[in-house]
């Protein structure tokens, strides 16, 4: 009988957990997930049956892209919610993240096409008296747009703190008021998605709804399409996830995704597709 007698050899971990032997080899030389035993005349790794729930774990997490000092406090942790918490931390990263590409995306489009930028990334600061007397009208846009931008850099950070979610919140109500003030139909539309958008990110489903459902008024009532009215489903069932109604949400899921068959630029569709990915508990699309 040799050492590694009822032991798994690396192969059928990998088999048994959906890692690959590169992965595992890795994962042993960071010392996250080290073998029970290796054979000092081959190099050949051995896993005792007990490992399996861990490389299980790791190969759960890293699917996700979980971050690998996290994968090692999850596998060390005594904590039962561990996971969950590491989860829904990821989650919340992996969809500023997903924010962050959606701006830039449109904004490259839009530069492409040297058309102006309807969704903002290039940070602008906000109006200050060196900058020169203005108009009302003037004034108040330029607010809205530094406000919707402003707002839009903090829904991009994974690291807000409550203070930053509060800031945030103000500054999407702000910016859709001086829109009232000084836009057309399409920029309350966008104001009210804005409004729509930061209450999913805070987890509050009744007043995203309620934004939401005033972003799709709007666009039916000042016959607004392409883009906007697919995002106006978009929010909606964004909303309807939050508040657990799954079959809401997938029926609003459908509508956006016939309304994106609609959207004559295929780079605005793809981000249509894209944002609907971030849903939860939605498909892939594309």
């Amino acid at each position: 009988m040799t050492q590694h007698d009822g032991l798994l050899p690396i192969g059928e971990l990998a088999r048994r957990t959906g890692l690959t032997t590169k992965a595992l080899r890795h994962y042993h030389r960071v010392d996250l997930l080290a073998p029970a035993f290796v054979d000092p005349q081959t190099g050949y790794r051995y896993y005792t049956r007990a490992q399996l729930a861990d490389a299980q774990l790791v190969h759960l997490l890293r699917s996700v892209d979980v971050p690998l000092g996290e994968v090692r406090e999850c596998l060390a942790s005594t904590d039962p919610d561990a996971v969950a918490t590491a989860l829904a931390r990821h989650r919340r990263r992996v969809e500023a993240r997903s924010i962050r590409l959606r701006g830039d995306l449109h904004t490259i489009d839009h530069h492409l096409k040297e058309t102006p930028v309807s969704t903002p990334a290039v940070p602008a600061g906000p109006a200050s008296p060196t900058s020169g007397p203005a108009p009302d009208g003037e004034l108040h846009r330029r607010l809205a747009v530094d406000l919707f931008n402003g707002t839009w850099r903090l829904m991009e950070d994974d690291a807000r703190t409550r203070a930053d979610d509060d800031r945030m919140l103000h500054m999407a109500h702000a910016s859709r008021y001086h829109w009232e003030l000084a836009g057309n139909a399409v920029n309350l539309a966008r104001g009210e998605w804005l409004c729509s958008r930061v209450y999913a990110l805070q987890r509050r489903g009744e007043p995203s709804l309620h934004h939401a459902q005033r972003v799709l008024d709007l666009c039916q009532e000042n016959e607004i399409g392409d883009w906007d009215l697919a995002f106006a489903y978009e929010a909606l069932a964004r909303a309807h996830a939050v508040c657990g109604d799954e079959e809401a949400a997938r029926a609003a899921t459908e509508q956006a995704l016939a309304c994106a068959e609609d959207v004559t630029d295929p780079e605005d569709r793809a981000l249509v597709l894209a944002d609907l990915e971030t849903i939860p508990g939605q498909p892939r699309f594309w």
